[in-house]
């Protein structure tokens, strides 16, 4: 058992002691394990109240952290501690990095350069097309795409990741066991098999509300820039925006329609100063020339079958901005109800359509 991971996690576990009292301690006594070996005696005169001394020194800290880690290797769970190579380098320069990382998945990818979308939960059918379709142009050209795996644009733009055959990340705000929402369970074994899931909070841990700006933090910390799209007055999205610029990264933004309230926050933004983003080239001239100059050119989509007649009826009746329900397509295709399922079964299997809640459709972009 490597004794540094231990402690790490043992100063996680101490009560009232934080991510910035355990940062301060290391930088004091020059390891995670030497603090865990001082005494009480020690730490109280750094300034650390007695109980949370006698606390990080108990044999009940020590027991929990040794269980913790057995029940990472049952799970296929990596502790990465900030003296890890898998660490995200970019990540270690914020102000509180979480002392210890818990990842499941192809740790490599958190090597890449990374950028972060993330946007309202209750997106429309414009936000949600248009994240999905930057976060797979940039994926296609090898840029990590980075989200909090929530409903709407979170989820978007992991699905558009992993359609650009490229990597992901999904940082949690609950435990690595405790998916939520619990619909994402098979996106998150998705992003498992090609990206990489990381969250701050040991296994167990429920997806409690005030866990979400923390781990808000971490998607922010680990990328280049932030890319908004979609975020109502108060949207969680818009700590995430705030935190990125605190951190000295690069903040963009989509713009939306101002009739929209989900356009409030992307389009403040811009006003602020923002960059305006239009397509992912506008997030990459943002990033240094040496991480331009390594994009990989995407192979481009494969030829693919000439539409039938059938299939171009639905494709001029959908839009790419608001999702037509199924009863509006008989009317404007005059398509039989059987003609009708079965060419919009073909045209999501061709990638052109994508199906939304309550058989509506849209046109991807």
């Amino acid at each position: 058992m490597d004794e540094d991971t231990l402690a790490c996690l043992m100063l996680t576990f101490v009560k009232g002691l934080g991510c910035r009292g355990a940062h301060r301690l290391m930088a004091a006594l020059g390891s995670p394990r030497a603090v865990v070996r001082a005494g009480p005696g020690t730490l109280n005169r750094l300034g650390i109240p007695d109980d949370v001394a006698q606390s990080l020194s108990s044999r009940e800290v020590r027991l929990r952290a040794e269980r913790e880690i057995h029940k990472c290797r049952q799970h296929q769970v990596t502790v990465l501690t900030l003296r890890d190579a898998h660490y995200p380098s970019l990540l270690k320069e914020i102000f509180d990095p979480p002392v210890v990382l818990f990842a499941s998945g192809d740790l490599s990818c958190l090597a890449l350069p990374s950028i972060s979308m993330v946007g309202s939960r209750k997106a429309t059918a414009y936000g949600l097309n248009t994240a999905e379709k930057i976060a797979c142009d940039l994926a296609e050209r090898g840029l990590l795409v980075t989200s909090g795996l929530a409903r709407g644009i979170d989820t978007a733009s992991h699905r558009g990741a992993l359609r650009g055959k490229g990597q992901t990340v999904a940082v949690l705000g609950s435990g690595l066991d405790s998916v939520y929402p619990r619909e994402n369970g098979p996106l998150a074994r998705q992003i498992r098999a090609s990206g990489c899931i990381l969250s701050e909070f040991p296994l167990g841990t429920r997806p409690l509300a005030r866990h979400f700006p923390m781990r808000n933090r971490i998607i922010s910390g680990i990328s280049l820039a932030t890319c908004l799209v979609e975020a109502n007055q108060s949207s969680g999205s818009l700590i995430t925006s705030r935190l990125a610029l605190d951190q000295g990264r690069e903040v963009l933004a989509v713009p939306g329609n101002i009739t929209s309230k989900t356009s409030y926050g992307p389009n403040l933004w811009i006003k602020q100063g923002a960059k305006l983003v239009q397509d992912w080239q506008d997030i990459v001239e943002e990033l240094p020339p040496f991480i331009q100059e390594r994009l990989q050119v995407p192979t481009g989509p494969q030829p693919s079958a000439r539409l039938t007649e059938k299939e171009r009826k639905v494709l001029e009746s959908l839009s790419a901005d608001q999702a037509t329900p199924i009863d509006q397509l008989l009317e404007s295709t005059r398509l039989t109800s059987s003609e009708l399922l079965c060419t919009l079964s073909e045209l999501e299997m061709q990638d052109r359509i994508r199906q939304l809640p309550g058989k509506a459709f849209l046109k991807r972009l």
